[in-house]
Parts: C-alpha cells; sequence; structure tokens
C-alpha cells in the first residue's frame, strides 16, 4: 500500500515547498509522544535517505522511513479548513484509538 494525499492537502504541500524555495517533498512519520503513545510527524525533505519509501501522490514526494511505514501505511493524509482552524488531517486504517484532544493515536 501506499500514504495518499486528498487534492487540498498536496496543493497545500506544494504552495509549502514553493514558499519555501527548496525541498524535494513532505515526509510523513510517526513519533513516541502523547497520552495514546505515538503522535504523527510532517516535515519537508531537502534529501531523501536509502532506507527511506518515496510514494509519488498528485505531484508530490511522500516519503515515510520504514519504521513509521508499518503505522501509516494506508494513511489518508487531508488538508482541511474549519472555521478559524486549519491543518493536516490524518485517516489511518491502523489507528485502534486516540486520545480525548486528538493530538496521538494507539494501533
Amino acid at each position: 500500500m501506499a500514504i495518499t494525499l486528498t487534492e487540498p492537502a498536496a496543493a497545500r504541500v506544494k504552495t509549502f515547498l514553493a514558499n519555501r524555495g527548496k525541498g524535494v517533498g513532505m515526509r510523513v512519520g510517526v513519533k513516541t509522544n502523547g497520552c495514546s503513545g505515538m503522535s504523527y510527524v510532517l516535515e519537508f525533505v531537502d534529501e531523501i535517505n536509502a532506507e527511506d519509501e518515496v510514494f509519488e501522490v498528485r505531484g508530490v514526494k511522500v516519503i515515510v522511513d520504514k519504521k513509521s511505514l508499518v503505522y501509516v501505511n494506508g494513511t489518508v493524509v487531508d488538508f482541511t479548513k474549519e472555521g478559524l482552524n486549519e491543518g493536516f488531517k490524518f485517516t489511518n486504517p491502523n489507528e485502534k484509538g486516540q486520545c480525548g484532544c486528538g493530538e496521538s493515536f494507539t494501533v
């Protein structure tokens, strides 16, 4: 499987990369954090590492390290705006639960 970006998410990443002036894509990963155990990490990537998996989605390179891929495989990343709030939203088929604030998840 892979990581999927919706059209709004891909457009937002392209805008961020263009404004940044450099970068080859966006890294999606996880780290141990929060009350449920794991949280998502998004960062822009200037170089792809040999151990990275790279997915081309809607003209954007999505980079995932092999350790994180186990947890995020099949995830759909969207970009949403709700009132004054905007941000990336993750729909992960591997999630078994989220904390009350929605900042972390369990698998």
